[in-house]
């Protein structure tokens, strides 16, 4: 693997994230403190949710697929590159086309469907939304399966930098959830044009056009197939649950809620950076016939991810209470045992964001799609059996439990496809989760003297330096080996 090339597009990808959630921390503060009442916040989550779920019809799995094949032809064949970015993105625009169509015709019935007819006037503006989110996210994708994942994070950094300002604008001008969403369609569309223009200036118009391979964009749309479902599932997961609470328990409801899953996506950025920049290299190993060097890679992955996010998790559901009334506000005090809920499922996302793209540059996207169907048909049968009793927490425990269920398989796949050291791995689990309850400890003990911001804080930062003396100590951080990725 080369080295340098990992720690710039990871140091780029971490950066990019930092920003996304930079960005998305201030915009949330904003929004639930100073702009929108928890009903509002509670649509526009409803809104988002229902945009996302949307989204997969004009995505179709044809951006993965896409990356997948130009990561397979950029050394071997460069001349068919351009071929699979015109197939690829000749689908993506004939299916967002349908979806605009679409939404914009059946806005009103789309409504009644989430059983939230408050939806509607947020909803006009879902075709523009998917449209714009659909192409920007098509150009990330596309970069990975480059191997130059500096310009992803380019492109979301765009998209990230603007949104506090385009979604403030909206909400000020344009008024409420609905201006809200504006601004989000304005931010997505700047990560678009930034994403698209790259990719066509400096990789596209670089590639010499060669005779088309026979069958080659039946080939991208089939391989899309399994992406697709697999996205499919992944959709359920992410959204349904949303729109399900708000369905069920009203938009107050899905406004706790959408509040603890963002809460939640605040900390996967360590891992969702490390999982992008890593998950080519695999493919490349693999083709290499290196799978032993691929499998050493995914175990050192596995373990400082763990090592990072079991202690986050332990530490979010300690803080949970003082950092949800003191930094939203004490309306979201209900939203406090959905936040403790998922911070079980940071981990479960952590393992998840280093193996899902892993998987399928392995070629084992099938078996990936299989296992994520089924753990989300059975996470939608869980929200309606739990929702109506326990609310948004009920939608938090369903989505634990059936991820669970999701990671261990995939868990299995890995092992299967690279033969990991399962003793060296349960050994490392062993010596985290020590940690995590001794640093969990003196969180606790620490948390009497907490009065406000300022010592709220002071007792995350004792925490974190806990885990990070004990990490250091056991061995099972290296300090240095860090500091070199990021230097």
């Amino acid at each position: 693997m080369d080295v340098k090339g990992f720690a710039q597009g990871f140091k780029a990808m971490l950066g990019a994230r930092t920003v996304h959630i930079a960005a998305n921390g201030v915009l949330v503060v904003i929004l639930t403190r100073f702009l929108l009442t928890p009903k509002e916040y509670g649509l526009l989550g409803s809104a988002l949710a229902v945009f996302g779920v949307a989204g997969l019809f004009a995505d179709l799995g044809t951006s993965k697929s896409a990356a997948r094949y130009v990561t397979e032809y950029r050394e071997r064949d460069p001349g068919q590159v351009p071929h699979v970015l015109r197939s690829a993105l000749k689908y993506r625009l004939v299916a967002i086309a349908l979806v605009f169509v679409a939404f914009t015709v059946f806005t009103g019935t789309i409504a009644r469907i989430a059983n939230q007819p408050e939806l509607s006037p947020l909803l006009v503006f879902g075709g523009a939304y998917i449209a714009v989110y659909s192409l920007s996210t098509f150009a990330v994708v596309v970069f990975q399966g480059y191997n130059r994942v500096l310009w992803s994070a380019v492109t979301r950094a765009a998209g990230s930098v603007s949104l506090v300002v385009f979604v403030v604008l909206g909400v000020i001008f344009v008024g409420g959830a609905v201006g809200a969403v504006v601004g989000y369609v304005a931010s997505y569309a700047l990560a678009t044009v930034v994403g698209l223009g790259v990719l066509y200036r400096r990789f596209y118009s670089t590639h010499a056009v060669g005779q088309r391979e026979d069958g080659l964009n039946r080939r991208v749309l089939r391989y899309s197939v399994p992406l697709t479902a697999t996205q499919g599932a992944n959709v359920l997961d992410k959204y349904i649950d949303t729109i399900l609470v708000g369905g069920i328990a009203g938009a107050t409801a899905a406004g706790y809620y959408h509040l603890a899953k963002t809460i939640s996506a605040f900390v996967e950025a360590p891992a969702s950076s490390l999982g992008f920049t890593i998950s080519p290299t695999y493919g490349e190993q693999k083709a290499g016939n290196e799978r032993e060097s691929a499998a050493r890679l995914y175990e050192t992955t596995f373990q400082h991810v763990l090592l990072l996010y079991v202690p986050a998790a332990a530490g979010l559901i300690l803080v949970a209470d003082p950092v949800v009334t003191q930094v939203f506000g004490s309306g979201y005090a209900e939203a406090i045992p959905v936040v403790q809920v998922f911070a079980v499922y940071t981990v479960l996302q952590a393992i998840t964001l280093i193996t899902s793209d892993a998987l399928d540059y392995l070629g084992r996207a099938r078996e990936r799609a299989i296992a994520k169907g089924g753990t989300s048909a059975a996470n939608f049968g869980l929200n309606l059996l739990l929702i109506p009793s326990l609310g948004a927490v009920g939608a938090a425990l369903a989505t634990v439990a059936t991820h669970s269920v999701y990671v261990l398989v995939n868990l299995a796949v890995v092992h299967h496809e690279l033969s990991l050291s399962i003793p060296r791995l349960l050994r490392h689990v062993g010596f985290v989760c020590a940690i995590a309850l001794v640093m969990s400890a003196v969180v606790f003990a620490s948390l009497q003297f907490v009065s406000g911001l300022v010592s709220l804080v002071a007792v995350v930062l004792l925490g974190g330096a806990v885990w990070a003396g004990l990490a250091t100590a056991s061995g099972l951080l290296d300090v240095r080996r860090v500091l070199n990725v990021f230097a």
